[in-house]
């Protein structure tokens, strides 16, 4: 048996997919949701679950339980690029999770590891902005480095003296509102895009905004910024004056919230030590930032270190491996050269004409109906024996008890949609009449909101069903969560914890465990073929 040690483990997908292999057992998982680690406890009994990988010490680790021969783990990277610009936050937190999974991989020096992340990891999209930290390591591994434009302010925005004060901390400190000031007016600002919404924002945010602008309007300051400040306030209470009616607050506030948007991203820049080649303001204002991508980072490092890794990565497509959906998942996997000159992810068992379907995996339910509280869920519901299951629901029945079987109840809106959409239609094939009060912006609602699933096709890619109105293909109702555990191959033995929203949540951020064994079983081969026989 190979020990294990798995980073970001959620659920648990990945250690059952390596744990339903027989060849590895997991010691030690870490996992910062105590919702999550409540789930990862009850199904995964005799490891050591722990929390916030950034306090992990493996040196003790590595005494309490030996050698840890394989680091397997999802560390989260959400990406720096301009697709984060609407965002406040220039900077995400997440990415530096990579870096404690790089660390984990450093410090235990295991015989092999594997990664899986969104399929888009090798994207422009995911890249480290570069940092002062950063500098040593990157012209030590060679990794390669480019100048990546981050948008702080749009052209309409701009105005004289703009570069003099993004880089000026002292500056930056001077205009800035306090956090909780800018984290009400833009709640605000996000409503204005319907008067409905706007207006309930602007009854339930009263009292604490007439503080807000009380003290803002006491200021003096001079320049464009405060001038926009004190023009973004005066509007808000000139509503609450009755002499500005709601439709006309966005236009007033927008710049305001704008440049604050500006100077927090420009603080960050600098409170993280960010490495900013230039700044520019020909059209808007940019800070154009060495960055280098995620995956070239982790390549780079791991394969030159001394005893380093041979890699290989590639996106795999869930279906190939069993699983009734088409999740795409980015895999990275090493191993140590001293041990293999090579190694390889495991091919794809099921071509696109074979792929398992929804049906394949809960038309076995059908008959059962799903409970909708949690006192209910908790005693669960005695599952009757079916005859002429396929294969993947004989594989999935491990359980005469079914957990999780909850659904949320429909509101009489939710439900005529319901009754409206036929398999593999969603919210962009209701008529006109059928979509309103619900989205902002009906005409940018995703394909996945409110689809109806096709019995004969594998699903989509399981996210967190109940937030998307995902429908069952022949009943009038919500996916179940067991339903969902089922699209991403979890037996029914495998009981998911805490809320109903967490539970469909945890359900789909893990990984597909028929995916998961899949990668384990071919690693085990590798490791087998080429470690010495005891």
């Amino acid at each position: 048996m190979y020990t294990v040690i798995d980073l970001f483990a959620g659920a648990g997908g990945l250690s059952l997919g390596f744990a339903q292999t027989q060849k590895f057992e997991i010691k030690v998982a870490f996992e910062n949701s105590p919702y999550m680690q409540e789930t990862y406890r009850n199904n995964h009994r005799n490891v050591d679950v722990m929390g916030d990988v950034c306090a992990a010490d493996y040196t003790e680790i590595k005494r309490k339980y030996g050698d840890i021969d394989v680091v397997i783990g999802g560390p989260p990277c959400q990406g720096f690029s301009n697709a984060n610009r609407q965002k406040n936050h220039a900077v995400s937190q997440n990415n530096m999770l990579v870096k404690q999974y790089l660390r984990a991989i450093l410090e235990l020096k295991p015989k092999a590891f594997v990664m899986e992340n969104v399929s888009m990891l090798k994207s422009e999209v995911h890249r480290f902005y570069m940092e002062d930290l950063d500098v040593n390591v990157v012209q030590q591994y060679d990794i390669p480095v480019k100048v990546t434009p981050l948008i702080l302010l749009d052209e309409q925005y701009t105005f004289d003296g703009v570069i003099d004060i993004i880089q000026d901390p002292q500056k930056i400190a001077a205009y800035i509102w306090d956090e909780n000031d800018y984290f009400e007016l833009n709640v605000i600002y996000k409503a204005s895009k319907s008067n409905d919404k706007l207006e309930k924002a602007l009854e339930k945010h009263e009292a604490s905004l007439k503080k807000i602008i009380k003290k803002q309007l006491k200021k003096n300051d001079t320049g464009y910024i405060s001038t926009e400040s004190r023009k973004a306030f005066s509007a808000v209470s000139a509503f609450y004056e009755g002499n500005l009616s709601a439709d006309k607050i966005k236009q007033q506030i927008e710049p305001a919230v704008m440049l604050q948007r500006m100077l927090s991203k420009a603080q960050e820049i600098y409170n993280n030590r960010i490495i900013v080649d230039s700044y520019s303001s020909t059209k808007g204002v940019a800070a154009n930032i060495k960055s280098f991508s995620v995956f070239d980072y982790l390549k780079n490092i791991l394969e030159k270190i001394e005893d380093g890794y041979v890699i290989d990565s590639d996106v795999l497509c869930a279906a190939d491996y069993g699983a009734p959906q088409k999740r795409m998942r980015f895999v990275v996997v090493g191993i140590k050269k001293s041990i293999s000159p090579k190694i390889a992810l495991p091919k794809g068992q099921f071509d696109k004409d074979e792929y398992r379907t929804v049906r394949n995996a809960i038309e076995d339910l059908e008959d059962v109906d799903p409970v909708f509280d949690l006192d209910d869920e908790r005693k669960g519901i005695a599952l009757p024996s079916k005859e002429l299951c396929g294969e993947l629901a004989l594989y999935l029945r491990d359980s005469t008890i079914l957990r999780n079987h909850i659904v949320t109840k429909t509101t009489d809106t939710a439900m005529d949609r319901f009754k409206a959409l036929k398999q593999g239609e969603n919210f962009h094939s209701l008529d006109e009449s059928m979509k309103s009060n619900t989205y902002t912006d009906a005409s940018r609602t995703q394909n996945t909101i409110y689809l109806r699933l096709n019995y004969d096709e594998p699903s989509g890619t399981v996210v967190n069903v109940r937030k998307s109105m995902w429908i069952h293909p022949t009943l009038n109702r919500a996916i179940s969560v067991r339903e969902a555990a089922r699209l991403q191959t979890f037996p029914d033995s495998f009981v998911f914890c805490g809320t109903k929203d967490k539970q469909y949540q945890q359900v789909g951020n893990a990984v597909p465990p028929i995916m998961a064994k899949a990668i384990a079983e071919k690693l085990a081969k590798i490791l087998n073929d080429n470690l010495p026989k005891d």
